[in-house]
């Protein structure tokens, strides 16, 4: 018996796949778009009766065994519809591959279907402008050009438990401007949940997000663990170690690793068209218990409050860190200004860009404080720490799963009052 495309047209109308209209692309290399059977081989491959043999090709002259047909029966029966009556008889024909065939392949999808992929990819353009010592001039402090993409896969484990992990590859190290290429492969997070009831509990290297002040203070990850109780009103405990400080939170000491003991709490409520929120998060190096290097412990509170009328929302959130010096590797004492231990943002956002829904889009626009002892992490794209001043930009959604995201802030560096402004733009592809 040949795989001849005369067995993939009987499939088809098996699955009833030749009775619409077919708007499938067709994954096979070989089979030509003026094929005869292109357009029940496309619709096969989209409802998972054929997968061809992985390298983008369908070999339809290619002679196949009676277990292969009997796969395609197998998954022709799962998808139900079709003429059944066709379907009984090549059931009857080959019944006992079937049977032998049939628990196996359960199995197999059920595996399959554990794991489940998503992702992005993403290309990124960002032009920051600093004001140069000398007051009549203007530098480049960078013009980062980059690729990256994100492979995001999650688990099954059973009814309570799902695992979750995050694979990177490109980004800000990658300038597309230059040779410089020192990526690699990157496990951003991995990490199982288990879910009870209205009690949420995140085990592993998992995603730390100040959820109140919506990422202010800090978007990393922490190896450790959190729990949650509540759904409209949820109250959060989380510890172990983030691994993601940056900026000049890094640069007190050469000796600060970048990473730190963490624990936090936050109360949120989240409901219809009000938001609102109350955190407190400790950051701290243990090294400064056994060494000289100083403490470079951050102790910050964050309060939060949003709410949406219509097509708008306004948005407002402040954070300080209550420690009013760090200690530098010398042990001796760095003060906190004021400036720096403070941060607030309020905002205006307009609609919202929907990744099924092209053409649809959102604004944002506001001003940001984001001083450098507090905004230790931060989630945005074009406003940072040891920072102040306004910001405006925007999403558009242009295809389906296609989305370009524009930004702009101007502002000043907070310890040296020089100008800086920053132009920002990213495609993002997800899949």
């Amino acid at each position: 018996m040949k795989k001849s495309l005369i067995s993939a047209l009987t499939t088809a109308l098996v699955v009833g796949a030749a009775s619409t209209t077919f708007a499938a692309a067709n994954p096979f290399e070989d089979v030509p778009a003026d094929h005869w059977a292109y357009d029940a081989i496309a619709q096969l491959a989209a409802d998972g009766v054929i997968e061809g043999y992985g390298d983008g090709t369908y070999r339809g002259d290619q002679e196949i065994t009676r277990y292969e047909m009997a796969q395609m029966i197998a998954r022709a029966m799962a998808k139900g519809g079709g003429n059944k009556a066709l379907l009984d008889k090549l059931a009857a024909e080959f019944a006992d591959e079937l049977n032998n065939l049939g628990v196996r392949v359960a199995a197999l999808e059920k595996k399959v279907d554990n794991v489940k992929w998503k992702g992005e990819i993403r290309y990124q353009f960002t032009r920051r402008i600093r004001e140069n010592s000398n007051a009549d001039r203007k530098d480049d402090l960078f013009h980062n050009n980059f690729a990256q993409i994100r492979l995001k896969p999650s688990f099954d484990i059973n009814k309570n438990w799902k695992g979750y992990a995050g694979l990177y590859y490109g980004g800000e190290k990658e300038n597309l401007n230059t040779a410089a290429n020192s990526n690699k492969f990157e496990m951003r997070w991995a990490y199982a949940e288990g879910v009870y009831g209205k009690t949420t509990i995140d085990l592993g290297k998992t995603i730390l997000w100040t959820y109140v002040d919506e990422g202010m203070v800090y978007d990393g990850r922490l190896s450790g663990g959190m729990v949650t109780f509540g759904k409209d009103l949820k109250f959060s405990l989380a510890g172990g170690r983030t691994t993601d400080l940056t900026g000049d939170w890094d640069a007190l000491d050469s000796n600060w690793t970048g990473t730190s003991s963490y624990w936090g709490a936050e109360l949120t409520y989240k409901k219809d068209k009000l938001n609102a929120g109350i955190g407190y998060h400790h950051f701290g190096d243990e090294k400064n218990w056994t060494t000289a290097y100083g403490d470079k412990s951050a102790d910050i509170g964050t309060i939060a409050l949003g709410y949406r009328f219509g097509d708008f929302r306004l948005f407002g959130a402040y954070a300080q860190n209550f420690k009013g010096e760090s200690r530098n590797g010398a042990g001796n004492p760095v003060a906190h200004s004021s400036a720096q231990r403070k941060s607030y943002t309020i905002q205006l956002e307009y609609k919202g860009a929907k990744l099924n829904k092209p053409g649809s889009f959102g604004l944002e626009a506001g001003y940001r404080h984001l001083g450098k002892y507090v905004t230790l992490a931060p989630t945005y794209d074009y406003t940072f720490g040891d920072w102040k001043g306004w910001f405006v930009g925007g999403k558009v959604t242009l295809m389906p799963n296609i989305t370009l995201h524009l930004g702009y802030s101007n502002g000043k560096m907070i310890g040296t009052e020089k100008k800086d402004q920053l132009f920002y733009s990213r495609f993002q592809f997800f899949f």
